[in-house]
């Protein structure tokens, strides 16, 4: 997902100047938890390649083992500091801790899904790493679905705009990701909100049976 004010012409120009550091760097720290556009900075890196001006194993590698790397420092980042950090947020945007604590736990029953298939949602791609910190998901655990997440991620990518680049402009490419991870984004917040409304009407339709209003015209 790019940033509006950073074009799609200065992160191309950025990959060419200095390449592979380019991709390592950019889904590095954006999978540590910054909100820059790696995977921009990765489609630019794949199209290069499309173009014969870097190599696509070296782009693959490269956004591979950042997007690892990054995740596992977000990951430690979270579990060691996310939590009293979540809290700070909660008070201020006037969440209960309770909701917090509920969220935390729906997370961690789907932190393997989140983890693997984070990076293809809008800024969960940022913060799913911390968030399997935060959850205290075992780290192995999350080792393995990192790993896998970062590796499929960046051979559909990698591979698409080393492909489709060489027929299809590199801002089309962009604009077509960053609508999809939206609508991933989307589908993903349906899910995480639906049932707690569903919930919340449960309760308070239970809480109207339990407590029927009285009527007013008895003992007149």
């Amino acid at each position: 997902m790019s940033l509006d004010f950073i074009s799609t012409e200065t992160i191309e120009e950025f990959a060419q100047h200095y390449g592979y550091w380019a991709v390592f760097l950019g889904i590095l720290l954006e999978n540590i938890g910054i909100p820059i556009p790696g995977e921009t900075v990765t489609l630019a890196g794949g199209f290069l390649a499309g173009n014969d001006q870097l190599s696509y194993w070296l782009v693959l590698g490269n956004a591979v083992l950042g997007a690892t790397l990054g995740g596992n420092v977000g990951y430690w980042v979270g579990r060691y500091g996310g939590w009293p950090l979540l809290l700070g947020i909660g008070r201020l945007v006037r969440i209960e801790e309770t909701r917090l604590v509920a969220l935390r736990d729906q997370f961690s029953e789907n932190a393997t899904k989140a983890v693997f298939l984070g990076r293809f949602v809008a800024l969960l791609r940022i913060f799913a790493s911390p968030l399997a910190g935060i959850a205290q998901m075992p780290y192995l655990k999350f080792l393995l679905y990192n790993t896998l997440g970062a590796l499929a991620w960046a051979v559909v990518m990698v591979s698409l705009s080393y492909f489709a680049g060489q027929f299809i402009p590199l801002d089309k490419l962009v604009a077509w990701a960053s609508q999809f991870a939206l609508l991933t984004l989307l589908i993903v917040l349906a899910w995480l909100i639906i049932p707690f409304w569903l919930e919340s009407r449960k309760a308070k339709q239970e809480g109207i049976v339990a407590n029927p209003p009285e009527d007013s015209t008895a003992g007149s």
